[in-house]
């Protein structure tokens, strides 16, 4: 399964979106990452659709929208009509997903749900099969730049186990604090994209540069027979 990129703009310049977004497709993201933050499921207060809205001209990389709100099916609507792509919503914010999962993919869209770090991953098993993604957050979500979680490493294991075991290619997706060295053992224990944004858009380097450079540590990191196909 191809490990996919996904820059995260929560960390990026807002007075030049279109410019940083521009910057990391040149560099081989695969998927733009939009941090959703409603100041209620978490204490911040980020992106809205109207933002959405606004970058889906600049962006010819799909849009992977993860909603960290509370009552997220009241949401879906607004960001399937901003152009998004891909949905992600929490189970701890909505336990009983069955009618936004229809909602989303009978738009032809991808959806995902997102678990917590202390939230049990046995609360996904019932959706294994039903979703495109699983976003497993490696920090407490809410705030960018915070410390990855190397405890959450044996859940993504676990999961990506129950997946295989199934014959199922979902996608697990991380989220928060990736750099280049916690990004191998994520990929070890089974991620197959990885958001990152302090990493790219935080960093010395341009965020095209940064953005190719995780690549290519990925990639050769691969190529030396460490990793799972």
């Amino acid at each position: 399964m191809r490990l996919k990129i996904a820059p995260s703009i929560l960390s990026a310049d807002f007075s030049r979106l279109g410019e940083e977004i521009a910057k990391v497709e040149r560099g081989g993201a695969h998927l733009i990452h939009v941090d959703v933050m409603d100041g209620c499921f978490v204490p911040q207060i980020t992106i809205g659709a109207l933002v959405v809205k606004s970058i889906r001209p600049s962006a010819s990389l799909p849009l992977d929208v993860h909603l960290m709100v509370r009552d997220p099916e009241n949401q879906i609507e607004q960001f399937l009509a901003a152009g998004a792509d891909i949905i992600s919503f929490h189970i701890e914010a909505l336990s009983e997903p069955s009618e936004a999962i229809q909602r989303i993919k009978g738009e032809g869209k991808k959806v995902g749900i997102a678990v917590n770090p202390a939230t049990p991953i046995s609360s996904l098993d019932r959706f294994l099969s039903r979703v495109d993604l699983f976003v497993l957050m490696t920090v407490n979500p809410g705030f960018a730049g915070q410390a990855f979680m190397g405890s959450v490493l044996p859940k993504i294991a676990s999961l990506r186990k129950a997946l295989d075991e199934r014959g199922l290619k979902t996608d697990i997706e991380v989220d928060g604090g990736i750099n280049l060295a916690t990004a191998k053992s994520a990929v070890q224990a089974g991620a197959t994209i990885l958001v990152a944004g302090q990493a790219i858009f935080g960093s010395a380097e341009d965020p095209e540069r940064a953005t190719r450079n995780l690549s290519l540590h990925l990639e050769a990191f691969l190529k030396r027979g460490k990793l799972p196909p």
